[in-house]
């Protein structure tokens, strides 16, 4: 079975940046399992697989329009420090999710002032060149269910309740 749109994908993968050092790695763990054309990969990574076969070995350096994007200026922003007083404080690095006009954004603190917080909705890995490396180990129908949520379900359900509101992917999801 070839990698294909609504297909469940599982690969094994490392990531690295343009100078070689590994930002991250399935190898030791669990492999990576996602729904081909979700969306749920970097769009060079998700080209690269589609059409390719159990066994493929991949090496592909992707730039940043086809990583995580460009680092956007206009997604760091300075925010008054007393928005943030009734979480118990702030850090440089902290992280969570704002409440924006195109939805639910992840954030990082990346400044603290006196009266002002700087918080940057741009992704870590935003204007990087990327280096992917790995192997598609598996391909297999998507249950209905995974379709209709959009991710991969483990043994036992996706591990949290999606009712009636709208499901926001997070990294409390199990990928």
């Amino acid at each position: 079975m070839k990698v294909e749109n609504d297909l469940v994908v599982s690969i094994h993968f490392s990531v690295h940046d343009a100078d070689g050092v590994e930002l991250g790695t399935t190898e030791g763990g669990a492999p990576l399992e996602f729904i081909q054309g979700s969306m749920f990969l970097v769009p060079g990574l998700e080209a690269e697989l589609d059409g390719k076969d159990v066994g493929y070995k991949f090496d592909l350096t992707c730039a940043p329009e086809d990583a995580y994007g460009e680092h956007q200026e206009g997604l760091v922003q300075e925010v008054p420090r007393e928005l943030f007083e009734a979480e118990g404080g702030v850090e440089v690095g902290m992280r969570f999710t704002a409440e924006t006009d195109q939805g639910p954004r992840p954030v990082e603190i990346t400044d603290v002032k006196e009266n002002t917080v700087t918080v940057d909705g741009n992704h870590m890995l935003a204007g990087q060149t990327l280096i992917f490396k790995g192997e598609v180990l598996s391909v297999r129908a998507a249950t209905d269910e995974e379709l209709a949520h959009g991710h991969v379900h483990s043994a036992g359900g996706c591990g949290h309740n999606h009712g009636e509101e709208e499901h926001v992917h997070g990294e409390h999801c199990k990928h």
